[in-house]
């Protein structure tokens, strides 16, 4: 199949979710008429959430079945290596309607010791922000445990939480460790470990339509925390038109943006797939015997066998993902 391999678009896996909204349908174009759609998971291959293809002669296998064919053909040498054929990433688009619960994520030794899971680093970049949106990340003072868990018992998390207003193109890193949530009336792309594993520990008291508060997981959360993580979280980058811009490389990803008024050439020398996730305008991706064309609110997967390409456009802003 190594020879069959070509750029890959996926069907949207798509989630309601109590905090969910429209936008992802009305600005993205996903396909449900859902008031509540929170997520549409992009590339995926968390068990009962796997990827499907939605173009080409691959067209309905599963992103997992061909891993399983081509190994290293899709995830690159020193990948396959790696992580064996468990793809390493999870791409999302999520909009929240309302504020989602304060939540962390285990790190890879805590993930794979209680859940056989791979832990969740993950990035944030902001595709829209109503005004005085905003993003909680971190605290906004020095922590640690026994202080945490004071302003935890005594209700008062929410005066010791970092919040930040955002706005289109802010962009954020989130360790695994670090406390965080998406503030209502955000837009946003994460790019994260494949991983579905969350310590929720406040929800804002929320209940659903049959009057439950959703599951808390303050016990376990406790040793998820990294109180020590620094202030590293809001990311600052270069926005260099037509030309690659590194916004962060962390061991389990590297993210670039572009910003393309003109055709853009690319040889992949990372031995390893690269993802584009297009927020804005559209590309085309040429190769000597395919193109595919990808516009805001999609996501492609370039397998790592492909050394060249083309990026095609007149206006197109990229975020170009590897490992």
């Amino acid at each position: 199949m190594k020879n069959q391999l070509y750029p890959l678009k996926f069907k949207p896996i798509l989630k309601d979710k109590i905090w969910g909204g429209e936008k992802l349908s009305k600005q993205l174009k996903k396909p449900s008429s859902s008031k509540n759609l929170g997520e549409s998971w992009e590339i995926s291959t968390v068990p009962g959430d796997i990827s499907i293809v939605a173009n080409g002669p691959l067209k309905g296998k599963t992103l997992q079945e061909i891993i399983e064919e081509t190994t290293s053909s899709l995830l690159g040498v020193k990948n396959y290596k790696r992580y064996g054929r468990n793809f390493p990433l999870l791409i999302k688009f999520i909009d929240a309607k309302e504020d989602l619960s304060i939540q962390l994520h285990p790190d890879d030794t805590l993930a794979k010791q209680r859940h056989d899971s791979f832990g969740k680093t993950e990035m944030w970049y902001v595709m829209q922000a109503d005004d005085d949106a905003n993003l909680i990340v971190g605290f906004n003072r020095e922590m640690d445990k026994e202080t945490y868990l004071k302003h935890l018992e005594e209700r008062t998390l929410t005066e010791v939480l970092n919040f930040d207003n955002v706005k289109e193109g802010d962009t954020y890193f989130i360790e695994a460790g670090r406390v965080h949530a998406i503030g209502g009336g955000v837009m946003l792309a994460e790019i994260q470990q494949t991983s579905d594993i969350t310590y929720r520990i406040y929800d804002w008291d929320r209940k659903d339509e049959k009057g439950n508060e959703r599951e808390l997981h303050n016990d376990i959360a406790l040793d998820a925390f990294k109180f020590d993580l620094k202030d590293n979280y809001r990311v600052s980058y270069n926005k260099g038109r037509n030309e690659s811009n590194k916004v962060i490389s962390c061991p389990f990803f590297t993210t670039n943006y572009l910003d393309l008024d003109t055709d853009f050439s690319v040889k992949n020398n990372h031995d390893s797939f690269v993802i584009y996730i297009c927020i804005d305008g559209e590309v085309e991706v040429v190769m000597e015997n395919s193109k595919e064309l990808i516009s805001k609110g999609e996501t492609m997967l370039i397998p790592a066998c492909i050394k060249d390409y083309s990026l095609k456009t007149n206006k197109a802003k990229l975020l170009e993902v590897y490992i």
